[in-house]
């Protein structure tokens, strides 16, 4: 099992439709740390650290539906070679969420993935 991490990306996440694929974005977040584990016998599982809202409702993301979730990995030079992408995601418990002394919500998460284009 291998393990890959990104430290404060921004994540841009869709809904899954096969038949007619979401162009745009429901909820763009940035998040402290996310968590990317690869299982030896396939699919991934993860963890979304410390996030919050930069666009949209977080709070929609329901655990009944898939997702694909989208962000570039700043390490990478070429914009077009640090595309990265999970898809088939599923969150399977509710997003957990903390409210600060502004009333700001910091949400925390779990999910799996089916498939991914990591590197």
């Amino acid at each position: 099992m291998s393990e890959l991490t990104w430290i404060k990306p921004v994540l841009s996440l869709y809904r899954e439709n096969n038949q007619q694929p979401e162009t745009e974005a429901f909820a763009v977040i940035k998040t402290k740390k996310l968590i990317v584990l690869e299982s030896m016998n396939g699919g991934f599982s993860g963890n979304i650290s410390d996030f919050f809202s930069l666009m949209g409702n977080v709070d929609q993301i329901n655990t009944d539906n898939k997702y694909v979730v989208c962000w570039f990995d700043d390490s990478v030079e070429d914009f077009r070679a640090g595309f990265r992408r999970l898809s088939g995601v599923t969150f399977p418990d509710k997003l957990s969420f903390t409210v600060d002394h502004r009333n700001k919500r910091t949400y925390n998460t779990v999910f799996q993935a089916k498939h991914a284009k990591l590197r």
